[in-house]
């Protein structure tokens, strides 16, 4: 695999707040594409992120968290569908890119439970965070390409 140390530029971000069961996350994701579509925030111009504090595997349901994010350039306005304003900070990170299914993107485990071990490197205090390349009812499974990103000292 093919993991490189990078400098991710601080980005603000307008995220929904997922708080319980990860299989709930297509709830919290309908919202944020429901906010998207209303004001006007197509994919084309704006990356789409998630960033998750918990292990799905290993968080009690209840306990798992997870923000799921759009790029902007300015703070978005108190609204009806819980999008708040947030950041993603920048700095140093491990990237590995993933192409297939989000279910269960098999490149964070890797930089985890293999690279990190082996690196020499330790992590920020950020959690790990994706980048959803290409998404939209258009893309397929197969075509999906997602940037998984490990925050290092």
């Amino acid at each position: 695999m093919n993991v490189e140390i990078i400098n991710f530029v601080e980005t603000q971000v307008a995220a929904i707040e997922h708080y319980g069961s990860p299989d709930l996350e297509h709830e919290s994701v309908r919202r944020l594409i429901a906010w998207r579509i209303a004001y006007g925030y197509s994919p084309q111009y704006h990356r789409t992120f998630g960033v998750h504090y918990d292990d799905p595997f290993t968080t009690a349901p209840d306990l798992y968290r997870a923000d799921f994010c759009v790029s902007v350039e300015k703070e978005v306005a108190p609204n009806s569908y819980g999008v708040v304003n947030k950041v993603i900070p920048g700095g140093r990170c491990a990237r590995l890119r993933h192409v297939g299914s989000r279910e269960n993107i098999s490149a964070a485990r890797y930089l985890v439970e293999i690279w990190l071990p082996q690196s020499g490197e330790a992590l920020r205090d950020f959690p790990m965070f994706f980048h959803y390349v290409n998404v939209g009812p258009a893309v397929t499974e197969q075509e999906m390409v997602t940037d998984v990103y490990l925050p290092l000292k």
